[in-house]
């Protein structure tokens, strides 16, 4: 065994215990809380006006204490709801982002090891102090030797290491859970750690943060309302990132942007266009656009920033987005219960007539408001918990992009609260619909058919000689594999019970018909032919009968 091996299980041990830790302490005040004395207890703390925390409100705390990892993981819980009620996603979403800054030292070590220089080699000025720490990395600003004000983000020491480690144990947990819990392995717990381990190493790697913002910075190069910062690829590495620094004001008062000689109104329709551009022409989008990821710049343009975390749609998914608006637009249950059974990858829904019902309610609460008043954020997130509701498996981007849509909505409405969020969306879904009907699609999809019947046609008569020579030479295998063999069992016997059966009967009416033709008179043979034919008549009364059920 090696050294590393060793060094390896000492910190997965020291880890665990640190979280049994953790999660002990936590999980006794709980034990203490539901009992007859903590509910003492509670009235006490409740007459002395001190805190009383609720089970969500201590999961939150539970994970703010194991660390970066498990924050990460409860944001992200915070916007599935197919795997957590209202109650807790709601708790969940107040998971700080900032976390404790490192020593200011020894992220400047880190800054020159990533520049192989130091500081005064690179940069004319340098604010050692960091101005926002993250769970990942900090934050420091300084002006390039060309002029250049610039922001530098650099990643947390030894971070990837710890990431690791809580990602090796967070899977060997979830694998137990799906083992011992059904309903855990029903919403593939194991998938989701492994999705958010995904997740979590890009943000790790800065090269991809640096690689969203050339793309973003392509797809709005002519666009005169957005602006998005440039990256200093030179020194970049993929640990830290040199980006351009951004200077404006915040969004979130309507007033001061008045007052500076700017357009509120104007601002929240560029802001929610530039979102729009992203999602139904891109398919790729700024996955959290809230206020603090937002510059107002002069001539009401808008800045986006922190392009560590972003989605990317698949056609299906910006097709469902798209026939959903309309959908909605038009009142339509049906046509949004497809878009949605689609989505799911379901061809055949068994609760189909369930869902458009339930679309149909859903429609009635709106039918009284214009297009332009309806809640888009609200609508979709409805219904994602409908899809949940008949356990229909969501693609996690399609989670991503509520978040999206409900921050940047949000952000819109407190500049301007009548602004007609779901009428802007229209333009764009058509627009998308009807690139699926255009004549360049169909031909494309014709030609991709006809390219696969013709490759059929050319491998067939080979792959067929190939299945006839090993079906002769008896090299042609198939394996099953079943999950419950008493089930298996008792299906078996039940078929070979009523095979036997069966042939009884048909040997007796054939053992009957025998005796008869030789010995005509034979009482015996009547009595036979008789008992034979009525229960072969039962047997088939009752197949039709079963088979008009």
């Amino acid at each position: 065994m090696r050294i590393t091996d060793l060094y390896v299980g000492y910190l997965k041990i020291t880890r665990t215990i640190q979280i049994l830790g953790i999660i002990t302490k936590h999980g006794f005040r709980e034990i203490v809380n539901r009992s007859i004395f903590g509910r003492h207890i509670r009235k006490r703390k409740i007459r002395r006006h001190k805190p009383v925390y609720t089970t969500q409100e201590r999961l939150r705390l539970t994970i703010e204490d194991l660390g970066p990892t498990y924050v990460k993981f409860g944001q992200i819980l915070a916007d599935r709801p197919d795997i957590l009620s209202e109650r807790f996603r709601k708790e969940l979403k107040k998971l700080q982002t900032n976390a404790l800054p490192f020593d200011d030292h020894l992220a400047v070590r880190l800054i020159e090891d990533e520049l192989g220089a130091q500081i005064k080699d690179v940069f004319s000025e340098f604010n050692p102090h960091c101005i926002a720490s993250a769970s990942i990395g900090q934050v420091y600003t300084g002006r390039l030797k060309d002029g250049q004000e610039v922001v530098i983000k650099i990643r947390r020491p030894n971070i990837d290491q710890k990431i690791k480690l809580d990602l090796y144990l967070m899977r060997y947990v979830a694998k137990r859970l799906a083992r011992e819990y059904q309903e855990m392995e029903a919403i593939n717990i194991i998938g989701v750690v492994d999705e958010f381990g995904e997740s979590i190493f890009k943000e790790l790697n800065y090269y991809n943060e640096a690689t969203n913002l050339l793309r973003f910075r392509e797809i709005f190069k002519d666009d005169p309302h957005i602006c998005i910062p440039c990256v200093n690829m030179k020194y970049t590495t993929h640990k830290m990132i040199i980006m351009e620094r951004i200077f404006g004001m915040s969004p979130d008062d309507p007033e001061l942007l008045r007052s500076a000689g700017l357009d509120p109104e104007q601002i929240a329709r560029n802001g929610a266009e530039a979102l729009l551009t992203m999602i139904f022409k891109e398919g790729f989008f700024h996955a959290d656009p809230h206020a603090g990821n937002l510059f107002i710049l002069p001539e009401n343009r808008v800045a986006f920033i922190d392009f560590g975390m972003v989605g990317a749609l698949r056609p299906r998914e910006m097709n469902f987005l798209a026939h959903l608006s309309i959908g909605f637009a038009r009142r339509d249950p049906i046509s949004l219960a497809d878009s949605m059974i689609q989505l799911c990858d379901q061809r055949f829904f068994d609760h189909r007539d369930d869902l458009i019902f339930n679309l149909q309610q859903m429609i009635k609460r709106y039918s009284q408001l214009p297009v332009e008043k309806f809640n888009y954020a609200k609508m979709i997130q409805e219904c994602l918990d409908l899809i949940t509701k008949y356990n229909l498996c969501l693609p996690s981007g399609i989670f991503m992009l509520a978040k999206a849509l409900a921050a940047i909505q949000k952000v819109a409405e407190r500049l301007d609260p009548d602004i007609p969020f779901a009428k802007l969306i229209i333009p764009y879904a058509k627009e998308v619909v009807m690139t699926q009907f255009s004549p360049r699609k169909l031909a494309a999809e014709l030609y991709q058919t006809l390219k696969g019947y013709s490759t059929l046609l050319k491998t067939a008569p080979g792959d067929i000689s190939e299945i006839l020579y090993k079906l002769k030479q008896g090299e042609i295998k198939h394996e099953l594999q079943f999950t419950d063999m008493t089930e298996i069992q008792k299906m078996l016997r039940n078929v070979t019970s009523r095979l036997a059966y069966s042939i009884l009967l048909v040997g007796l009416f054939i053992g009957a018909i025998s005796i008869l033709d030789k010995h005509s008179d034979l009482r015996y043979g009547h009595f036979l032919l008789f008992i034979s034919s009525f229960l072969i008549f039962i047997v088939i009364l009752r197949w039709i009968f079963r088979k008009k059920i």
